[in-house]
């Protein structure tokens, strides 16, 4: 039985798509934005430098609360440029418009450097008065001015950190910004009938989850076909990031190579290796899995196109509408006013879904600013496991929705605690999923994604952190 129109677009997400142009906030385009960032930047440097080691807790704060102001302006210009990027990487104004806002917002923020650096120079006894001053007029930035200080060791002089701002548009972003122009262009040949068709990367991955042994394999050489022309390019992108970071690292006297992460983190070098050596350490967790998943294959052994394969007897699809619904229940088994939220992101076009040539891969959620909201990307293909990634991206979008009070300096939060509220998405989604099924395959094929997908989480994470 062939699928109508309608059915054939919400199986696509067809009609799944953002509107960025409220970021602009009225404007006519992000120069705007730039232009009051810009103006607001100088009347910073006009009334701050030179004072902020000394500026008591009440004018700290307003001085903060202008800082954050031009911060605002430059998220709402900055999220537009890199979200329409990402929407479409192949389009010549979207790449020019993101150049544009890096030069523009680097020119405007690199004389704002100094705020950083005195805050860092002021003495500890005058620091502690300001961070114990029970001013509530503070609490806005009081985590954000505690946490800057724990990077005074690693901070260059005024005139190392300027060049090595201006030089930074040139440097790792350009080279990130070239990796995922790289990745959006490629295209795989999917397995069908009169040689298949030509689509995204994200459809042949997609596939490598498939329950056909036959059809996983024909995606994976696809898949290795499609990233073959440019391997060279790309991982000499790579190398090249890898290098500027080390050499960052040298220049900034961090003692190990995870230390600038496990600092942006909040966390301690020693924490994160207690962390890996667990997980290392519990490596028969994935080993016993696969053994058991390649016994219920009926293989002998897993080949790398076998670890994401369903066990289900036959490959299901869900449409845009289904998903949502029980991605909202699931919200809503644990809070009404979570499942009223997510109601509104997908109500309101805050969400990218479709897979379109050009696109970014993955899925991500961009919080954006505290006086917008956020947007989430995906790549929906209409998979049982994209229903999961829908709930993930979601309680992203939960977190900096719910975030946003906390003003821009503190609504953003570290990668260890910014996954809790994803993972709980992801977990009462399937939680919710396995309540409606009763058929004993098809509940353990659920449970089998559910591993899948924990190793993904866990094990796999940290055999990249070894990697590295």
């Amino acid at each position: 039985m062939s699928l109508t129109d309608a059915e054939r677009d919400d199986l696509a997400a067809s009609a799944v798509a953002w509107d960025l142009e409220p970021l602009l906030d009225g404007r006519s385009g992000i120069d705007d934005l730039l232009d009051s960032a810009e103006a607001r930047a100088a009347e910073l440097v006009r009334d701050g430098r030179g004072r902020i080691a000394e500026m008591g807790s009440v004018e700290l704060a307003t001085f903060y609360r202008r800082y954050g102001d031009v911060i605002e302006l430059l998220e709402r210009a900055g999220n537009y440029a890199h979200l329409k990027f990402a929407e479409n990487t192949a389009e010549a104004a979207n790449g020019a418009r993101l150049a544009h806002f890096e030069q523009r917002s680097t020119a405007i923020t690199t004389p704002l450097l100094f705020i950083e650096l005195e805050w860092a120079q002021a003495s500890d006894e005058h620091v502690g008065t300001i961070l114990n001053d029970p001013n509530p007029a503070l609490d806005f930035v009081r985590h954000h001015l505690g946490s800057a200080r724990r990077y005074r060791p690693h901070l260059l002089s005024e005139p190392e950190e300027r060049m090595a701002k201006e030089k930074g548009v040139t440097g790792a972003s350009a080279w990130s910004r070239l990796f995922d122009e790289l990745m959006s262009a490629v295209q795989v040949r999917i397995p069908g009938d009169e040689g298949g068709q030509v689509a995204p990367l994200e459809h042949g991955l997609a596939l490598l989850g498939h329950p056909d042994r036959a059809v996983r394999q024909q995606a994976h050489a696809a898949v290795t076909e499609g990233l073959a022309p440019g391997l060279r390019t790309r991982a000499f992108v790579f190398n090249t990031l890898l290098n500027d970071k080390s050499i960052d690292d040298r220049l900034r006297r961090y003692p190990r190579w995870i230390t600038s992460r496990n600092l942006a983190n909040e966390a301690t070098d020693e924490s994160v290796q207690a962390l890996i050596s667990a997980v290392v350490g519990r490596y028969d967790i994935p080993q016993r899995w696969y053994g058991l998943k390649a016994k219920v294959l009926g293989l002998g052994r897993l080949a790398d196109f076998d670890r994401m394969a369903s066990v289900a007897a036959t490959d299901t699809t869900i449409g845009w509408s289904a998903a949502t619904e029980v991605v909202v229940d699931a919200y809503g088994s644990f809070s009404g006013e979570l499942a009223s939220i997510v109601q509104r992101f997908l109500r309101e076009p805050w969400i990218d879904a479709p897979t379109r040539p050009g696109k970014r891969g993955g899925a991500f959620c961009a919080y954006t600013a505290p006086s917008h909201h956020p947007y989430l990307l995906l790549n929906w293909t209409s998979r049982t496991r994209d229903v999961v990634t829908l709930a993930h991206e979601l309680g992203h979008g939960l977190h900096g929705y719910l975030s946003r009070d906390q003003g821009v300096f503190q609504m953003n939060t570290p990668l260890t605690l910014a996954e809790t509220a994803s993972v709980f998405g992801e977990t009462v989604t399937r939680g919710r999923l396995m309540a409606m099924l009763s058929d004993p395959g098809e509940r353990f094929a659920l449970a089998a994604t559910g591993m899948d997908d924990a190793i993904a989480t866990v094990f796999r994470q940290v055999a990249m952190n070894q990697f590295e």
